[in-house]
């Protein structure tokens, strides 16, 4: 019941009401201008140095989901629960190489989004569409787990049902209607104190509460022990450890492209302070890595999930050993870590929708104030779809969902960021190749169970071997043979449509555009797209 949480409730609302008043009050915060443009509402004036961009792409790449999930999946399935560590490591290299040229080449023509890009570098309105569909299609369920990671602590608290989250739902989408990218800007330096100072707490703390890390590990190892399961431990075995280095290699070329981590880093004052924010964000994988471990904590711990809900580990594991003082602090981080990157992610998906299907394609003669006034009404479409998923789908298949998220931004990867090295890829090739990376990922997909949960369909992201013809008991991640297809069609198609002599297009960038950079030229004035 609720009352027997009522210090938690409290604490939890006080702090939640306080960072969502924030939000609000980030309208006014460093505005340049009119907020009836997407680069101030959609990117915040493109001016964030690098302590707001630290902070802003800290709270975009570690979200609810990753506080309530992974130590949910290690709580599950062991040490394979542990592929969000090096795939967090992984990516900054990438972004660092990758996403800096996006920047360079989208301030020098006023780009908003990745489809913008395509656009400009292919000259082609489909696969700019593709791309945009792609990218809103792939966010959707994302947002939907932080929604459901503020519902996991409401279940835990005893406050059940759809009002909570209905509510948590409606402030969300009045400060990010309002104030657009500053709001997550702002509260992300509020989310990211308090879930360091969780996880500090915790792995001092609940250690000395259970017995010292030996006994924790100890009690997991015994569990897994017990599983009939082949793929749980506390250590990989040879079955599941292809599946967990393509699943870490594809997650991380996963989350560069998704459109809010584009968004973050396109909020950026210059290249500079992408570099040195990819050169220090690793010192959240070390975060990751000890926020991972409580779900061998929660194992020790005897935790039962709320109504056989494993994404609610966490908030009982807090419930259950923190004082209720500190457990409401610890649900207020969780509900606040939902609400940055559910902000950056509709705000995202919004600017796709209006850059590059409602002023492509319905009014091409909208200009800054009817594009801004666009988007803040698709941002607020976006966050009642992702509700949906709350209210009408179980919280287990959504993550099944997020996990399908991943495969289907991944065949992206040879428009968006094979495209901002090379112009070799013919625009044909590319849909051809997108279109079949993701027909043979749904279709790879859709062969997966989850046996516990019953689904016999899109259960998971790793499909094992023997499904597609070859004689082995491993598992290999989905979205890494669907883009290895993806690449493949469209290399091989490519000198094909050339000898055909199928027109190709061009390319309305050149060589210098992928190293602008604002330190060193004068302020340009934004193309329209």
């Amino acid at each position: 019941m609720w009352r027997d949480h009522l210090t938690q409730i409290v604490v939890f609302t006080a702090l939640f009401l306080g960072v969502s008043a924030l939000g609000f009050v980030a309208a006014r915060w460093r505005r340049a201008g009119s907020l009836d443009h997407l680069d101030e509402w959609g990117l915040g004036g493109r001016r964030f140095g690098g302590w707001i961009t630290w902070f802003l792409l800290g709270g975009d790449i570690y979200t609810a989901y990753t506080f309530v999930a992974v130590p949910a999946l290690l709580f599950a399935a062991g040490a394979t629960g542990f592929y969000a560590v090096p795939y967090t490591v992984l990516m900054y290299p990438l972004v660092m190489l990758v996403l800096v040229r996006l920047w360079s080449v989208s301030y020098r023509h006023g780009l908003v989004t990745p489809a913008d890009f395509v656009r400009k570098r292919y000259r082609s309105r489909t696969l700019a569409l593709i791309v945009a569909i792609t990218g809103i299609v792939a966010t959707m369920p994302y947002i939907a787990l932080q929604l459901i990671g503020i519902e996991a602590t409401l279940n835990t608290m005893g406050m059940g049902g759809h009002l909570p989250i209905l509510v948590a739902f409606a402030i969300l989408a009045a400060y990010t209607y309002s104030s657009g990218l500053r709001a997550p800007a702002l509260i992300a330096f509020v989310k990211d104190s308090l879930i360091y100072l969780v996880v500090i707490v915790a792995v001092i703390y609940l250690p000395i509460e259970l017995g010292g890390w030996g006994h924790i590990f100890g009690a997991a190892a015994a569990k897994f022990e017990a599983s009939p399961a082949p793929g749980d431990g506390i250590l990989l075995n040879a079955n599941n450890q292809l599946n967990y280095i393509t699943l870490a290699l594809g997650s991380a070329l996963a989350l560069f492209l998704y459109p809010h981590t584009a968004t973050g880093v396109l909020a950026a004052r210059d290249r500079g302070v992408i570099k040195r924010n990819m050169a220090a964000l690793p010192a959240y994988s070390l975060a990751l890595g000890l926020i991972a471990l409580l779900g061998f904590a929660a194992i020790a711990a005897g935790v039962t999930p709320v109504m056989k809900d494993n994404n609610t580990v966490v908030p009982v594991l807090f419930d259950h050993l923190f004082p209720q003082w500190f457990a409401g602090i610890a649900f207020a981080a969780i509900g606040i870590g939902a609400l940055v990157p559910a902000a950056i992610m509709s705000i995202a998906a919004a600017n796709l929708f209006t850059r590059n299907i409602w002023k492509e394609y319905l009014d091409p003669g909208a200009g800054p104030a009817r594009e801004a006034r666009v988007a803040k009404i698709a941002s607020l479409v976006v966050k009642v779809g992702a509700l949906l998923f709350v209210v009408l789908i179980s919280p287990q298949f959504s993550i099944d969902l997020q996990l399908i998220g991943g495969v289907i931004i991944l065949q992206t990867l040879p428009a968006v960021a094979i495209g901002l090295f090379t112009r070799w890829f013919h625009r044909g090739a590319l849909i051809a190749g997108w279109a079949a990376g993701m027909a043979a990922g749904l279709w790879m997909l859709y062969q997966i169970p989850n046996v516990a949960t019953a689904h016999q369909h899109f259960g998971g992201s790793a499909i094992a071997l023997s499904k597609l013809g070859l004689d082995s008991p491993r598992t290999v991640y989905v979205g890494f043979v669907a883009v290895a297809l993806n690449l493949i069609v469209a290399g091989a198609l490519t000198p094909l449509l050339r000898a055909m002599k199928v027109a190709d297009g061009g390319d309305d960038t050149s060589p210098a555009d992928y190293t602008a950079d604002r330190e060193v030229e004068e302020e340009p004035v934004p193309v329209p797209v």
